[in-house]
């Protein structure tokens, strides 16, 4: 052969080895990974057509063919629980994953609760993050993606890590609480695929087949669709938005002057004056966009200066920029945060310090939210800045529109951050989620169920379990019975217990009025893993629940409950009396009602409603006197007997 037939045979032979595909595995198979034990274990990927795949694992051989699309699976059946193990996959290729354990794979979805990385409640949990040493426990968090083309096969990208004390501040907290409580009962393996996305609906979350029982969101699902509309609204959006807060800006008063009013110097003789927490006008909302500035002189002790110390703000409507003595402390884009802005060291001085806040309201009204601490702590020393504020507007503005939130759209996260996930074999699922659908709570009644069934329809799996939370305790209190769309998502969330292989987790006495992400994960882990003991692992001895609504008799001026105890009697929690249920006749007009346990049923009355129809439990947004429990205090579920619409 001569030497040019020779170059020509040769980059023929390179090419034809550069168009022969590597075998390729999903993100999901990958080093550290967690398999299912007692199950048959898919793993999959993607090959040349017709090309011959072979798996070592645990002393075993397993073969298969990729189809005509390059797709190939191979079933591992019967898996013990142990590791760590290697995986050698052979094909033109060879890959090696390592550091394999067997255990039990829990998904882990929702919204923001469940999205609450423990790395947020570091404050009250040095201590476990400290002791988080446990290579057996495990997470793969998903990326936050949504997509509605239709189902994605892959992840962008995603890594197994092993807890530490570095790498658990990452973790989901509830999820990680969840699984701490399993493996210390159990001493299994415990794989943890996080996948949640804040500000989340349910319908986000559902199949485009599975929604079609909701014509409205279906058609949603299929407007965008048209990736060239999501890509249109987007730079209409943000050129809108950039628009807006630049002319707020130009016109911002508050920059006019030789130095901006974030210097403590700033004449404040002619501001007004208003109370923190409150709203800056008691007017329609339009009457408050634009730019505010705020101004408090607060006294510091001289013992205190030099201490860490850390800013309370609470919620605000809806960004801030915040200064103390002329130095920048802190900043939030939007409202649903509480404020907690570390003071660096220096900043404070013995005596007077000057707080100056850049309020940009865009939409809503502008205000300081109710309920939240305005504070400066030192540890546990606290210093109060709530009470009058002075203020001044330094740009008046016309409403910002608000911008399309395509994460809440129908079938987007389901696609981006589901789909990819089903062919990985799973024990069960934990679920923290409703915020997102309490604008519509006797919708979730039948959204949630969907979802569910969709979830085990896609994984293959059967009816396996899905355990999830009941809302907590979130909001003002009320000094009377009024209608709630919190409570009314609850007790949608109570009714899917009829699905077989349910649990849910009360927190109606782990919120707080102030916060809609409370720091207790902790306790919330360990309602779910009580259900999953029972639920998932058919221990049939565990206490999983407080009392559960089972049915109601009316006898003469009073209703006789009967509840579901799961072998614990029912008790009043540290009060003499039960608080919070209600009672209501033929007027549907519900009063605070007297209630009293009687041999493991209640009997409610008020003498004032002499023919009794129905009965509410804790029916409001933030319940927080509500006090019916079991004998091992895990609370009763908020519920109702009646199935009026109000």
């Amino acid at each position: 052969m001569d030497k040019q037939n020779l170059i020509v045979t040769s980059f023929i032979i390179l090419i034809s080895l550069s168009i022969h595909a590597n075998i390729r595995l999903p993100k999901l198979i990958n080093d550290g990974m967690v398999l299912q034990r007692n199950a048959n274990v898919k793993i999959w990927g993607w090959a040349d057509k017709l090309e011959e795949i072979s798996i070592k694992f645990i002393n075993e051989t397993y073969k298969t063919l990729a189809n005509h699309k390059g797709e190939w699976e191979i079933q591992l059946k019967n898996l013990s629980v142990g590791g760590p193990y290697k995986m050698i996959i052979n094909a033109d290729n060879k890959i090696v994953v390592e550091n394999i354990l067997i255990g039990d794979i829990w998904v882990c979805s929702g919204q923001s609760n469940m999205n609450y990385r423990l790395s947020s409640a570091k404050s009250i949990y040095e201590n476990e993050i400290s002791q988080a040493y446990n290579k057996e426990i495990r997470c793969f968090t998903v990326p936050e993606i949504y997509d509605f083309r239709g189902p994605q096969k892959d992840l962008e990208k995603g890594e197994w890590v092993e807890a530490n004390p570095e790498t658990v501040l990452e973790f989901s907290a509830v999820s990680y609480f969840f699984a701490a409580e399993l493996y210390e009962k159990y001493g299994v393996p415990i794989g943890l695929i996080h996948s949640s996305k804040n500000a989340s609906p349910a319908q986000a979350w559902i199949s485009k087949v599975a929604i079609k029982e909701f014509p409205d969101y279906y058609n949603e699902a299929l407007k965008f669709g048209d990736s060239s509309l999501i890509v249109k609204i987007k730079a209409e959006e943000k050129l809108r938005s950039e628009t807006w807060f630049k002319t707020s800006k130009s016109k911002d008063e508050g920059y006019k002057s030789s130095k901006t009013w974030f210097d403590s110097s700033t004449n404040t003789a002619n501001w007004k004056s208003m109370e923190v927490p409150g709203s800056i006008a008691p007017t329609p909302p339009g009457n408050t966009i634009g730019v505010y500035w705020f101004k408090k002189e607060v006294q510091i002790p001289k013992e205190l200066v030099g201490k860490e110390a850390v800013l309370k703000m609470g919620s605000i409507v809806n960004s801030d920029s915040v200064y103390i003595n002329n130095i920048f402390v802190g900043t939030t884009s939007h409202k649903w945060t509480s404020r907690n802005y570390d003071i660096p060291t220096g900043v404070l001085k013995a005596g007077v310090n000057t707080i100056t806040m850049r309020l940009v309201n865009h939409n809503g009204y502008g205000e300081f939210q109710q309920g939240y601490p305005y504070q400066i702590e030192f540890g546990e020393q606290l210093i109060d800045i709530s009470g009058a504020w002075k203020y001044q507007l330094g740009a008046k503005m016309e409403q910002l529109p608000d911008s399309t939130e395509f994460r809440q759209k129908p079938t987007g996260l389901h696609n981006g951050m589901i789909a990819p996930l089903t062919n990985y074999t799973i024990k069960r699922v934990i679920w923290y989620q409703g915020e997102g659908n309490s604008g519509k709570p006797k919708e979730y009644e039948s959204l949630f169920p969907c979802l569910i069934k969709n979830w085990r329809n896609e994984w293959n799996q059967g009816d396996f379990p899905f355990l999830f939370v009941q809302l907590a305790n979130y909001k003002k209190t009320t000094d009377k019975p009024d209608a709630s769309n919190w409570a009314m998502l609850r007790d949608s969330q109570r009714k899917t217990l009829a699905l077989p292989n349910t649990g849910m987790a009360v927190a109606i006495d782990i919120g707080v009025a102030y916060d809609v992400h409370p720091m207790n994960k902790k306790d919330v882990g360990y309602r779910l893993a009580l259900e999953a003991q029972r639920v998932a692992y058919g221990d049939k001895e565990v206490v999983s629940s407080g009392p559960l609504y089972q049915s109601m008799k009316i006898e003469g001026d009073k209703i006789v409950l009967s509840f579901e105890t799961f072998g614990s009697s029912l008790k009043v929690k540290d009060a003499d009396k039960l608080e919070y249920f209600e009672i209501a006749g033929a007027d549907r007009n519900f009063v605070w009602a007297s209630a009293k346990i009687k041999k493991d049923k209640i009997m409610v009355s008020n003498s004032e409603v002499k023919n009794p129809v129905a009965v509410r439990y804790g029916w409001a947004d933030n319940p927080e006197t509500a006090n019916l429990v079991n004998s091992e205090y895990l609370p009763a579920s908020p519920f109702r007997t009646d199935d009026w619409e109000k």
